[in-house]
């Protein structure tokens, strides 16, 4: 066992099963990623902590009760597939929206391959009716201004939106706020110190 996967199930405490499925997802995501670069491949080795990890908290912070989910350009998966691993035995139903055909391919294998029932959505966003989610999530995919347009959109009535930030979150933040209205916590997150998981409700257009 690598460091960074002991790091990982210690911090994570998963049950056998759910590790065995991330084991064979990234077996899978270091196949595929020569032909399709799902994630930077200087990030492969810290794979556990920079994209399993990073994924898990995301997990951890919706809210109880929550049955749907949906999670925006999910490239390689992250954090939405790593979120149906860690739900693969409750009754979540979680939807991948990724534009890239090789991408949604890839992110079917791996649910195919690890038992894990997901929708993936091969379409834009923009093209994508709308989900109707209680918690929507996306990592890396755009500014938080447009952002927030997708997630108005896409979210349920008194739905969450989580979304990871780096170092300039405030800047972000503050831009949103001059054409939208939403409530924030700012959660830190657990793998990278001078970023954040943005936890915004009350979302309404100024």
């Amino acid at each position: 066992m690598t460091a960074d996967r002991a790091a990982f199930v210690a911090a994570t405490d998963v049950s056998r099963e759910t590790l065995d499925r991330l084991d064979l997802y990234a077996q899978l995501l270091k196949k595929w990623n020569p032909r399709i670069n799902l994630v930077a491949p200087a990030t492969l080795p810290a794979l556990w902590t920079r994209h399993f990890r990073d994924s898990a908290q995301l997990f951890r912070l919706a809210p109880l009760g929550v049955t749907r989910r949906a999670d925006f350009g999910s490239g390689g998966g992250f954090p939405g597939m790593v979120v149906a691993i860690l739900a693969a035995e409750t009754p979540l139903e979680v939807t991948l929206v990724e534009s890239d055909q090789r991408k949604a391919a890839f992110l079917r294998t791996v649910a195919r391959e690890t038992s894990v029932t997901v929708t993936v959505r091969a379409q834009r966003l923009e093209a994508t009716r709308a989900l109707n989610a209680q918690v929507v999530s996306a990592r890396a995919l755009a500014p938080l201004p447009k952002l927030l347009e997708h997630c108005a959109r896409h979210l349920a009535p008194d739905g969450t939106a989580l979304l990871p930030k780096g170092a300039r979150h405030a800047d972000e933040i503050a831009k949103a706020l001059e054409t939208w209205s939403f409530h924030c916590e700012k959660v830190p997150s657990e793998t990278d110190d001078s970023a954040v998981i943005l936890q915004i409700t009350e979302l309404a257009r100024e």
